[in-house]
């Protein structure tokens, strides 16, 4: 495993963190090998309950490696430069595995979150941002177009013409103004982050494993699926989870008014 992302677990929470820090944690091709790794690596242990995805130092992800594309037009010469597609197969099968993952991701922002930075933003399902950060897609002040799902995920996150306003301007964008568009969940005290980013992990981390799978299953196939389909498949997910010893504790913990006690 790269030591560009860091995998550590605690309680249930496996938290990776982006470690280029003398680099704004920038995505190279070694990192995002290691983050589709870990991603995947994470997402198939059944020990892990919550991830919390995180930059080490004062960044999240200042984007891609801009020192990289820059070497590679030197190498090939030209304007023409090639960047390997194995570099898309892994920042992309990252994604995947984010989304794919059946249990729930957690962005921690502070600082600056920039062009593939976002898209690992808006790839999470639920993101906190420290007062502070900055949000900003930037694409195009370098003459190309967005990766990273960030086409997929924005208009169904901030809607139309706000994804263009962010593509096509390439705007900087408070943590205030995140949260009005919906990038993330909420704002915190820069200090709080790492308690508040805790807290909510534990939570996920104790709640019911199998109704957050398939729940967040749901979630994702709502985008291919009419209406009845969805219904369909909410029908099979919501029996699947009655049949659970969740369910049942579920139930009568609401029932004797106390805390649910989850096993997962």
């Amino acid at each position: 495993m790269s030591g560009k992302v860091r995998i550590e677990m605690r309680d249930g929470v496996a938290h990776l963190t982006l470690n280029r820090p003398e680099a704004l944690n920038a995505l190279d091709p070694e990192m995002a090998r290691a983050l589709r790794v870990a991603a995947e690596a994470v997402g198939e242990d059944d020990a892990v309950r919550c991830v919390v995805l995180q930059g080490a130092g004062e960044h999240f992800m200042a984007g891609g490696d801009v020192g990289f594309f820059r070497r590679q037009i030197e190498t090939a010469g030209s304007e023409a430069a090639v960047i390997p597609r194995e570099v898309f197969r892994d920042a992309h099968g990252a994604i995947l595995a984010l989304r794919r993952m059946p249990k729930p991701v957690i962005a921690s922002v502070r600082g600056a979150a920039a062009g593939y930075g976002v898209s690992l933003v808006a790839a999470c399902d639920l993101a906190l941002a420290a007062e502070g950060s900055v949000f900003t897609l930037a694409y195009c002040h370098i003459g190309a177009s967005p990766d990273g799902g960030a086409t997929y995920f924005l208009p169904r996150t901030v809607g139309f013409k706000r994804t263009m306003e962010l593509m096509l301007l390439g705007g900087r964008y408070d943590a205030h103004a995140a949260l009005a568009m919906g990038l993330v969940n909420r704002v915190v005290p820069r200090e709080d982050l790492e308690r508040e980013t805790a807290a909510l992990a534990a939570r996920l981390a104790s709640g019911p494993s199998e109704a957050y799978a398939r729940g967040k299953a749901l979630v994702n196939a709502s985008f291919r699926h009419t209406l009845e389909e969805q219904l369909d498949a909410e029908e099979e997910a919501f029996l699947a989870c009655a049949a659970t010893p969740d369910f049942a504790e579920g139930v009568r913990a609401f029932c004797e008014k106390r805390p649910a006690r989850f096993r997962g």
